[in-house]
């Protein structure tokens, strides 16, 4: 069954497809031509009725050195019918567009990507008819980005980071950076983004500081994910949800609190004001920088 971080993967591949083939070049050292023009694509490889073949995304990527099929594909585990589904994918895609089709697995999982690296041979031991050879991006290549400038210089393969090394003990030192680049991104793109990297979280303390620390960006609070996470707040007390959202950023950012600005905090009724120092939490160096040239 496809589930959701499925869903927020592919939607982050389809609307930002040269971000991703940037993030080939760089992690794999693939020397993928760049691509001019960018195209989604049908994903359904349904060739008869009874027998259904979908592939998780696919993108036709236009270079001056010719035109490819990006094939992506989701990895959670070993699964041994994929030798069968792969070598299928590409041989009936170039078939039906005769252009090149590259294969591409995403994995959180080391052992995951090991196997799935390992080239699919189909033929006699000493005679393969058919070579599958997946390029695959997991923690064991894709870089751990902690770094806020490195997050900026490429939010794209920052999320990529996230979603590759998010279940291990260094999730937590990858959101905090990629949440301060995705304030300096065009709304449509970090909205986007925020929601791929929630799903994708596996960890249940990571996927929920995710969720705080987006809210206090603005275009957050206009997408999707944020309104669920606000209903929950509403069931609790806006104004306190609100106030131990600011009190956890800081927590979370090592930031000492003394109790004087806790009570400060939490006595606070005024959403916009406690919205506020939710933003300067995010980036905030000390305490004082919550109230610094603030009225309040």
């Amino acid at each position: 069954m496809v589930g959701s971080s499925h869903e927020a993967l592919h939607h982050i591949c389809q609307k930002e497809p040269a971000g991703f083939t940037r993030t080939l070049q760089r992690v794999l050292h693939i020397p993928f031509p760049e691509p001019r023009d960018f195209a989604v694509l049908n994903a359904d490889l349904t060739e008869i009725e009874p027998v259904e073949r979908r592939v998780d995304t696919l993108l036709r990527a236009e270079t001056d050195e010719g035109t490819y099929l990006l094939v992506i594909e989701s990895q959670g585990k070993r699964d041994e019918n994929k030798r069968g589904s792969w070598a299928y994918y590409l041989s009936y895609l170039y078939a039906k567009y005769r252009w090149e089709p590259v294969l591409v697995v995403l994995t959180q999982s080391r052992s995951t990507a090991r196997w799935a690296t390992r080239p699919i041979r189909l033929g006699l031991p000493g005679w393969h008819s058919l070579t599958v050879r997946p390029l695959v991006l997991s923690p064991e290549n894709v870089p751990l980005i902690t770094d806020e400038a490195e997050a900026k210089r490429d939010v794209f393969l920052a999320a990529f980071s996230a979603m590759t090394h998010g279940k291990g003990p260094d999730a937590a030192a990858i959101l905090k950076p990629l949440a301060a680049a995705l304030a300096t991104t065009d709304t449509d793109s970090a909205g986007m983004i925020a929601q791929f990297v929630e799903s994708c979280l596996m960890d249940v303390q990571a996927k929920q500081t995710w969720k705080e620390l987006m809210m206090p960006v603005n275009y957050f609070f206009r997408h999707e994910v944020a309104e669920k996470v606000r209903e929950q707040g509403r069931e609790e007390g806006i104004e306190q949800e609100r106030a131990s959202m600011v009190l956890r950023i800081l927590d979370w950012r090592g930031i000492p609190v003394p109790n004087s600005v806790r009570e400060r905090v939490t006595a606070c009724s005024d959403l916009e004001q406690l919205e506020d120092w939710a933003e300067r939490a995010v980036r905030a160096t000390s305490v004082e920088d919550l109230f610094r040239d603030s009225g309040n």
